[in-house]
């Protein structure tokens, strides 16, 4: 930890800041408030939230910077791969009554955006409209800022953000990296069942601790203790903890994500056909809750330091936990949509044509080291290739999607 980088004046200000009103939300709720509500203040409180605040989140692959860098930003070769899986999906929702469209969902700084638009329209299958979900009115700047530079004036107009999802949609729904920043719970298994991390102020250290809130057990059973979350409304413990392996060992620390099941259930239920394509690092259930992971999977990035203390640096660092991808599919299954694919994100690049993408490149020139050092990053187990998952699904395809024609994994969820 004494190796990350120091905040400048103007950061420490804004986390004291937001620290404040985070100790402001602890003391109307009577000391401690659950690490959801902690993780949400500082990811998404206005203007001092890490994700709503100032400050370069992203970095630039050519010039560095910023706290972690994504897929989109390491090379056009990932949404010129993705382009191909696009264009099956816009070719089969496209019909005469109805336009087939794509929304991506937290759009980062607009560059999967860009490379997306440019390459579907090489491949002369461009959506009615883009649209832009992002609840950040800075990225949403950025975004704007990106696209306008970079596309074509009539490719930028088919650029519209939204404020929330419609409430009908046909084509491709898509969101990289967005599922691991949703706010999570916390929950230990103690010897009379699960208890929910709490985050509250240590007026000795002037540190946030964490603590486990002391529910009542409501009867004998496990597990039954119930949770009073202001963010997420009421939900009942049994409901949070029910996919839980039952053998997990009395200590055992993971998260629960019921905000990411509801999103994915209403992004489901809102496609009329078409699929969603959700990316981001992850495992399925077997993985995920290996006894090895028993401190669970809880990151912060920090001016690309990664760390698991979320409260250093607060509203200046992301935090995230990993996705239970077998949880996404049972969400997405529940409500009617098809479980269309799962696989690594090397291999689903792979099968949508990256490799063919780097022979239009010639060996002998910079561009073809620069995208082949990219497409390593991409692909390689050891970077990005393996930790990161897709998973997809669809209503109404008649055919098998692109991006899991070989090693598909769906029936290890």
């Amino acid at each position: 930890m004494s190796q990350l980088p120091t905040p400048n004046a103007q950061q420490l200000v804004r986390s004291q800041d937001l620290t404040v009103l985070i100790c402001q939300k602890m003391t109307q709720a009577g000391g401690a408030i659950p690490f959801a509500d902690f993780m949400h203040m500082a990811l998404y409180t206005p203007r001092l939230g890490y994700y709503s605040g100032g400050g370069q989140k992203f970095a630039d692959i050519t010039i560095g910077g910023g706290d972690f860098v994504t897929a989109p930003e390491i090379s056009p070769i990932f949404a010129q791969s993705l382009a191909n899986q696009a264009a099956q999906i816009l070719a089969e929702t496209q019909g005469k009554n109805f336009n087939s469209n794509i929304l991506e969902l937290g759009a980062g700084t607009g560059k999967l955006a860009v490379d997306l638009l440019l390459a579907l329209q090489q491949l002369e299958q461009l959506p009615s409209q883009y649209f832009m979900l992002e609840v950040s009115d800075h990225l949403r700047q950025i975004q704007r800022e990106t696209c306008q530079t970079k596309l074509p004036n009539d490719l930028f107009e088919k650029i519209v953000w939204l404020d929330s999802l419609p409430e009908k949609f046909s084509g491709l729904m898509l969101a990289n990296e967005v599922l691991d920043a949703i706010p999570a719970h916390i929950v230990q298994k103690t010897a009379a069942g699960w208890c929910e991390q709490y985050v509250a102020w240590d007026e000795e250290t002037k540190q946030f601790v964490s603590i486990l809130n002391g529910f009542a057990i409501q009867d004998s059973k496990l597990n039954s203790f119930a949770i009073q979350d202001s963010k997420l409304n009421s939900f009942e413990m049994p409901n949070l903890v029910k996919n839980l392996p039952a053998d997990l060992p009395v200590g055992y620390i993971t998260e629960v994500n019921p905000a990411t099941t509801a999103l994915v259930k209403t992004l489901a239920q809102t496609l009329q056909q078409g699929a969603i394509f959700l990316i981001d690092y992850g495992f399925g259930a077997r993985e995920y809750y290996h006894p090895q992971r028993s401190d669970g999977t809880l990151m912060c990035h920090f001016q690309h330091y990664a760390h698991s203390n979320p409260f250093i640096n607060v509203g200046l660092q992301d935090i995230t936990a990993h996705v239970d991808f077998s949880q996404i599919a049972e969400a997405g299954v529940s409500v009617g949509a098809q479980l269309a694919g799962f696989c690594s994100q090397a291999q689903f690049l792979i099968n949508c044509g990256i490799l063919t993408i780097l022979q239009q490149y010639s060996p002998e020139s910079v561009d073809y080291i620069k995208q082949t050092s990219a497409a390593q990053k991409l692909l390689s187990p050891a970077e990005m290739g393996d930790l990161f998952k897709v998973i997809a699904f669809s209503k109404h395809i008649n055919t098998p999607l692109l991006g899991f024609a070989q090693s598909d994994k769906a029936h290890t969820l």
